[in-house]
């Protein structure tokens, strides 16, 4: 690859993962300021919660809306559209007059975010495939394990200087800056050949198909066990084991960083391995740390053998996320957005769905964080194994030697470090 080849590439990998990180940005920021946001505003502590909720919602609505819209209109006039509609709404998330006002703004801002996201992983669809595609899946997948980390950190630094609404001016200033960027820097990448047909054909083709499914399962359920960690350890490791909450915070960072150094690594071994076998040892990770957890809230186990098992199930999710993603994309590139939506949207509603399950028990009982983080990567592993395993009689699908890693397995040695490029 040539210095202007490599230059370009770079680029539009920073560009996308800045598009990813807008949601966590949005939904993380603002969090230090939530008390003081609650005085402005005369708002309760459930209202001001509601503001996080409706961004979340407008993250998974927003996908469902952006993905069909790309694959239809192409990938640059939705993503335009979607950052100037974030833009506007940050704005006006700092003018916001009362806490009702705010949730809708928040939903707004939401949605708009969600375009960037669904179409930066549909951009990656367009333009690479196989083990290139897994490789820069897990490149994204370092962006959302460091933004959750150090949003709030971010935002309780910019409180120094400005109150709440500053956060919101900063978003407001991040979306404008991308804006110019992705009109400057980021090319079409989809194909004008490429396929347009009406949403519901597309949904009901994508939900058809078992592979596709599985894949989304499989995600989707690991991501809601993430999300049920987040929910739970305040308490679990706070009111239970008595943990401060600058020794939370490093019990939290420590377990984003072996997040981020699977997903590291799954971008240096999905050439030679493929992504399904990466995949799999991620929910086998996943479902060993899970059960690790569970194992000691039941026994009582010290606190070491809990934070092992946390670590290993959130450290499982770096190789997860990027793999799945890239094996659910890789047969459907003619409507990669709307594929690229369904994954997404099925993260947060299973998040959202599930992982408030895992405060069931308050401050004073760990078991249900524990049962949800053990059964839900279980399940991800079984939807892997039942939904995309071939049937008797039934071709595995994708070419042999350079189709989507780790539909196949290439016949001759040589051709090993080619398996999955095309």
């Amino acid at each position: 690859m040539s210095n202007d080849a490599a230059g370009r590439q770079t680029r539009f990998t920073v560009l996308l993962a800045a598009l990813v990180a807008l949601g966590p940005l949005s939904v993380d920021g603002y969090l230090p300021g939530l008390p003081d946001l609650a005085g402005d505003l005369r708002a309760g502590a459930a209202a001001t919660q509601l503001t996080i909720t409706a961004c979340l919602a407008g993250l998974a609505i927003g996908q469902l809306i952006a993905g069909p819209l790309s694959d239809t209109y192409g990938r640059r006039r939705p993503l335009l559209a979607g950052l100037a509609l974030y833009t506007i709404a940050s704005a006006l998330c700092a003018v916001a007059p009362d806490i009702r006002t705010l949730v809708g703004l928040r939903l707004v801002q939401g949605i708009g975010g969600a375009f960037g996201i669904v179409i930066a992983n549909a951009m990656v669809r367009d333009r690479t495939s196989g083990t290139r595609t897994a490789r820069l899946f897990s490149a994204l997948t370092l962006i959302t394990g460091l933004a959750p980390v150090f949003a709030p950190v971010l935002g309780g630094q910019l409180l120094r200087v400005t109150a709440w609404p500053g956060i919101f001016v900063s978003l407001a200033v991040l979306g404008a800056v991308m804006l110019a960027a992705s009109a400057a820097g980021l090319p079409e990448t989809r194909s004008a050949s490429a396929s347009r047909r009406p949403l519901p054909a597309v949904f009901g083709q994508l939900l058809g198909d078992r592979v596709f499914t599985g894949y989304v399962l499989a995600n989707g359920l690991v991501f809601a066990a993430m999300f049920a960690y987040i929910a739970g350890s305040p308490f679990v490791l706070q009111e239970i084991h008595g943990l401060s909450p600058q020794q939370y915070s490093a019990v939290f960072a420590v377990n984003a960083a072996g997040l981020i150094a699977a997903a590291r690594t799954s971008g240096r071994l999905v050439a030679r391995a493929g992504a399904r076998l990466l995949l799999l040892a991620g929910l086998l990770g996943a479902t060993a740390g899970g059960t690790t957890v569970l194992g000691a809230v039941l026994t009582r186990a010290p606190l070491p053998v809990l934070l092992i098992g946390l670590f290993v199930l959130v450290s499982s999710v770096g190789l997860v996320m990027p793999n799945a993603a890239a094996q659910a994309l890789a047969d459907h590139g003619g409507h990669a957005g709307s594929a690229a939506a369904l994954l997404g949207f099925s993260q947060f509603v299973f998040g959202a769905a599930l992982a408030p399950l895992a405060g069931a028990g308050g401050a004073t009982d760990a078991l249900p964080m524990g049962i949800i983080v053990a059964v839900l990567p279980a399940l991800a592993l079984l939807a892997l194994g039942t939904l995309t395993r071939p049937k008797p009689g039934e071709r595995t699908r994708g070419p042999a030697p350079h189709g989507p890693a780790g539909h196949r397995r290439p016949r001759r040695r040589t051709d090993r470090r080619r398996a999955g490029i095309r």
